[in-house]
């Protein structure tokens, strides 16, 4: 029977373009975001059996009951991808909005934790497993006004180092992938909406794409047994790092 893979974040982006690229491949899927009316119409375009789960990473009660609901024959996770997460505001930390914090820890580290708590534990009963986080460039170097969504990216580097360390004799694989500017509703959501601004972002450049970031999720899953893909960064060919890119 096919694998199973769990995506968080499916409704948009990588997530949505990582659940495209796992149905072409013959995976089963356990699609999770917060807008039901998405999950529902990426379910009924994918030529593979789906399930989905809505709920905000952030409610661990939400996540656990969620994850807990699957019937049984659904409960076999092979595959998390915690791809679930966000950045609110760009601004000097002495400026920052407490909501906009409080919105990226939440989600981009806490989220990732409760999803994983609901799900890792049957991978460890099983004894095979693999997590894929979805971490950023900006976990690897921070820049200005960006300190916190810095933070919470390096904190999920972090994590994917400590997971390896305490689920490898279980034998459950863990990847951090990070992207570099991938063109997605990020710089819409960071930006409150301001679509001229958010576009900006990618102005004079070929940035990635999610189907890039899919692409290497399914590489990194798809790796032979006595393979683990620890760590991948990407950035579009015009990207030297997080705030350099060679605009024409």
């Amino acid at each position: 029977m096919s694998r199973i893979a769990l995506v968080t974040g499916a409704t948009s982006g990588i997530g949505k373009a990582t659940a495209e690229a796992f149905a072409k491949a013959g995976f089963r899927l356990i699609l999770c975001g917060r807008r039901q009316e998405r999950l529902d119409a990426l379910a009924a375009a994918l030529a593979t059996p789906t399930v989905t789960l809505q709920f905000d990473v952030r409610d661990f009660s939400a996540v656990s009951s969620a994850i807990g609901s699957l019937p049984s024959e659904w409960q076999s996770i092979d595959i998390l991808v915690n791809n679930a997460g966000n950045a609110h505001g760009l601004s000097a930390i002495h400026e920052g909005d407490v909501t906009d914090w409080d919105a990226m820890i939440d989600g981009n580290v806490q989220g990732l934790l409760y999803v994983s708590k609901a799900v890792l534990q049957g991978m460890v009963e099983r004894q095979k497993g693999h997590i894929v986080n979805i971490g950023s460039v900006a976990g690897k170097y921070t820049y200005a006004n960006g300190a916190v969504y810095c933070a919470s990216k390096r904190a999920v580097e972090a994590i994917s180092e400590g997971m390896r360390l305490d689920l490898t004799q279980h034998g459950i694989k863990v990847t951090n992938v990070a992207p570099g500017a991938v063109e997605t509703e990020f710089s819409v959501v960071r930006f409150k909406g301001d679509e001229a601004r958010a576009a900006k972002v990618y102005e004079g450049f070929d940035p990635l794409r999610p189907e890039d970031i899919a692409d290497t999720i399914l590489y990194a899953v798809s790796a032979p047994a006595h393979v683990t893909i620890a760590d991948i960064t990407l950035y579009a060919a015009a990207q030297s790092a997080p705030t350099t890119i060679h605009r024409k």
